[in-house]
């Protein structure tokens, strides 16, 4: 089988680079990408080193500027068609600066951003460069989007983007399902060993989520590498519809 080629977004920390590791280490050549080049450029030697070959290619590029990703998806391109693509990039925004509406408006605009509007201008720019049939389309949501937030203007917020990008998902699938290309999502409960959670992370903090859980621990991004891995298999293809 000739190389695959796989598309990470916030793919130089946590989740992200967990997920890109496995692909590459199940023979996947990985496009990685975040706004942090230094920090993409050390997940790329971490990567390469560990599965002992040139797998990663790391290509800064801010996923809310629409500019950013057209010029990103041209360097993607040469590489071929992309066979997984995983829409991974997101984080929870700060609280407003104050009580006001715009504050509060602001707030909102930037979590949509972020979690869901990188996810559509990505996809959208390498719709027509996702292999047909066999693509794979995976979304990265979070259990926020089924539960909800804890209360504050900046969980609910994070948590509404989180479920928006479940319906659209369902759109994505009527639409690419014919060409044979699969869209799935994933939405994990409390992972450890991320950035998402800033300076909110403490012992307490660790302890009140894991107590949360229904199974006693903490998830790990490896936990959630190996299911994108599943997912994005070539063995669970579908055939297009005629």
């Amino acid at each position: 089988m000739t190389e695959r080629l796989a598309v990470v977004s916030g793919g130089g920390t946590g989740i992200g680079k967990a997920i890109a590791r496995r692909l590459a280490g199940d023979g996947h050549r990985v496009v990685v990408l975040g706004r942090r080049t230094e920090v993409l450029e050390r997940a790329r030697e971490e990567i390469d080193e560990a599965v002992g070959a040139a797998r990663v290619v790391p290509v800064g590029v801010d996923l809310t500027d629409a500019r950013q990703v057209e010029a990103a998806v041209q360097r993607i391109a040469p590489l071929g068609p992309v066979d997984v693509l995983v829409n991974n990039a997101g984080a929870v925004i700060t609280a407003p600066a104050d009580d006001s509406l715009p504050a509060l408006a602001e707030a909102w605009r930037r979590d949509l951003d972020t979690n869901l509007v990188t996810a559509v201008l990505l996809t959208t720019a390498l719709l027509d460069r996702l292999r047909r049939p066999g693509g794979r389309l995976i979304v990265i949501s979070s259990a926020a989007a089924q539960r909800g937030g804890a209360g504050s203007h900046s969980a609910g917020s994070y948590a509404a983007a989180k479920a928006a990008l479940h319906g659209w998902a369902f759109g994505l699938t009527r639409q690419l399902g014919p060409d044979g290309i699969t869209v799935n999502v994933l939405a994990p409960g409390y992972v450890a060993d991320t950035e998402i959670f800033g300076d909110r992370w403490s012992e307490r903090f660790h302890a009140e989520k894991v107590a949360d859980t229904l199974v006693g621990r903490a998830g790990t991004p490896e936990d959630v590498a190996a299911a994108v891995a599943y997912l994005g298999s070539p063995r669970r293809a579908i055939s297009p519809a005629r």
